[in-house]
Formats: C-alpha cells, structure tokens, sequence
C-alpha cells in the first residue's frame, strides 16, 4: 500500500549515518546543554543572540547576551578562538541563532545551534535566569 512516509524510500543506511552525523555537528538540543551546563562544563559558552531585553526578562542561566547584530571580532576577543558557541533565540519561529551561526563560522569560530531556543528550554520544563546574570557582552 502506497502511502507518504514509504512513497519515497528511505536513504541508506550510510548516507543516514552521514546527514544525523553532520547535523549532530552543527547542532545540539535543550536537554543536552541543560544536563552539561548542570555538571558543570565550561567547554562551551552559551550566546543568547536575542535583544537584551529580551534576556533580562529570561535567559538559560549561565547564558551570556550578545546579539546576532552585535557579533564582532572585537566583542568576541575575550575568549580563545578554539572556543565553541552554543547559539539560540526565542526558538523555531526565530532565525536569529542562524544569523548568529552564520556571523560566528564566518568569523572563523566553532559554532553549534541549540535547536528549539526559549522554546524548547520552556517546553523541556527548565528554570530561566532573570536580570542580568552572568551578564552581557559590552555594548
């Protein structure tokens, strides 16, 4: 019986293996940077690119603000260049982590998507931080 999940065929297995891997590689999800920034890594530094309002009003703790428009060279001089950035915004309706993705590999530095944003955080049933805590990028 024909139908629109079997119509196509499914890849092989090799090119499946290759399209989740390389995805794996650009992003990563609420859960996971809740449960290694609850164990306290410090291998990554989480961007909220949203408007700085927007993070006093709620941020993933541990966040630090720095809008997609605001990413520069300079701003981003305080950490080591190998340093990977863990992008996210208000969430799937919002293309402002795939600004600030964008910005960042084209600056030359490591960069993943937290996929979901605010959205998933809130959906995943995390706390937020308010205010500005640990605080935002000079302006």
């Amino acid at each position: 019986m024909s139908n629109n999940v079997t119509r196509i065929p499914a890849a092989s297995s090799h090119d499946a293996e290759a399209h989740f891997s390389k995805r794996l590689s650009l992003e990563t999800d609420c859960w996971d940077v809740h449960d290694a920034l609850s164990r306290g890594a410090t291998d990554f530094v989480v961007l909220d690119v949203r408007g700085r309002n927007a993070y006093e009003t709620a941020h993933v703790p541990g966040s630090v603000s720095l809008p997609h428009a605001e990413i520069t060279e300079e701003r981003l001089s305080i950490w080591p260049p190998e340093t990977l950035f863990v992008v996210y915004c208000a969430g799937p309706h919002c293309n402002g982590a795939n600004k600030a993705a964008v910005r960042l590999a084209q600056l030359g530095r490591p960069v993943k998507e937290m996929i979901g944003g605010v959205t998933g955080w809130t959906d995943e049933g995390f706390d937020f931080a308010h205010g500005s805590e640990p605080g935002a990028v000079a302006a």
